[in-house]
């Protein structure tokens, strides 16, 4: 007998984040992709939502909106919803009571990264609020806790009493992301040089990142600098010995201007700690561009032998070392790693955790 695995879509208004929103209709695809044998895939959307994946056998629309179902949800409120099996890409999900020994009910989540207990500044108080109600929700009601790394297992089960609930399952880069044919003429539309290194961080953090960038001859990207942040990193770069016309700072890109970015770069530094999924790292990868990161439990567990992990103040010397010598054999490690994870391999996994439960 085949089961319906029901996938909440379209739930993350109240996680502002673009990686996730993408990640969970990858997912989507890849469980489309790889469901087992009279096994089928479902969709749960709150109202005025599209499923915008091919192959979803049903779509569960419910009558409140996003942001009204985010509230509802929080407060453990989930009229309509129903049963079954149920699996969200992130922490909104209809986490109540059921029964999942004679019912078969089955609920889980997924925790993408634990900025909003360790890194709390970074986000809205509003998103921190609700990202910890649900993580208490979880806590009671959810039959597995899915996260990105064992660094996130380890540091959540610090957090919270989630026992053997936690399972690992990666991410990956978006389907299909690769260098645009049109690679250079997005790059000119962002105003870019031919030579320079992408940096991802933290004001506190990317100093090193740019004192790489002089050390290497080359402009520094930054990407996904918050709005407004602009003034201040620029200054940074400036007393890094970076001159503000060379330190171009962007905020969030779409996939196709982020890959056309990536792949015109000499090198990619992850300059802070993630405790979570990285993102850029693993985009940059796959592109086969040189990957250093600061040394930590995420980028060593995800980028492993991928690239150069350095301690905070070696980043400068490793970021000028990928973007010269280094390259070649950076190129190669990072391609070779990134092969290590698909959307198709995640999804096997999810079937494979519900098949357990």
């Amino acid at each position: 007998m085949g089961a319906r695995l029901r996938v909440v879509l379209d739930q993350l208004v109240h996680v502002v984040d673009a990686d996730q929103a993408s990640a969970a209709v990858d997912l989507v695809a890849g469980l489309v992709a790889t469901a087992p044998s009279g096994c089928t895939v479902d969709a749960i959307v709150p109202a005025g939502a599209e499923v915008p994946v091919p192959g979803v056998s049903d779509v569960r629309t419910l009558t409140l909106g996003r942001r009204e179902l985010a509230g509802a949800w929080q407060l453990g409120i989930a009229p309509g919803v129903g049963g079954g099996l149920i699996h969200s890409p992130s922490l909104m999900a209809p986490l109540v009571r059921h029964d999942r020994v004679h019912d078969n009910d089955q609920t889980t989540v997924t925790v993408w990264d634990l900025q909003a207990w360790d890194a709390p500044d970074l986000l809205p108080k509003g998103v921190v609020g609700w990202q910890r109600a649900m993580l208490k929700r979880a806590v009671k009601h959810a039959d597995a806790v899915v996260v990105p790394s064992h660094a996130v297992a380890e540091r959540l089960s610090e957090l919270a009493r989630i026992g053997d609930r936690v399972r690992v399952i990666a991410g990956a880069a978006p389907r299909g992301f690769s260098a645009p044919h049109d690679a250079a003429a997005r790059r000119a539309s962002l105003s870019l040089p031919e030579g320079y290194v992408v940096l991802t961080g933290t004001a506190a953090s990317l100093e090193g990142g740019f004192r790489g960038a002089v050390a290497a001859g080359v402009d520094a990207v930054v990407l996904d600098a918050p709005e407004g942040a602009e003034p201040r990193l620029a200054e940074l770069a400036s007393a890094a010995g970076l001159p503000e016309r060379r330190a171009h700072i962007r905020g969030g890109l779409s996939p196709e201007d982020r890959a056309a970015v990536l792949a015109g770069a000499s090198a990619f530094a992850a300059t802070s700690p993630v405790a979570g999924w990285p993102w850029r790292a693993v985009e940059a990868m796959t592109l086969g561009v040189p990957v250093v990161a600061v040394d930590s439990g995420s980028h060593h567990d995800v980028i492993a032998d991928g690239g150069l992990l350095v301690p905070e103040g070696g980043m400068a010397d490793a970021v000028a070392e990928a973007a010269r010598e280094g390259g070649p054999r950076l190129r190669v490690l990072a391609a070779d790693r990134s092969r290590a994870f698909s959307w198709a391999s995640s999804a096997e996994r999810v079937w494979g955790l519900h098949a357990d439960l």
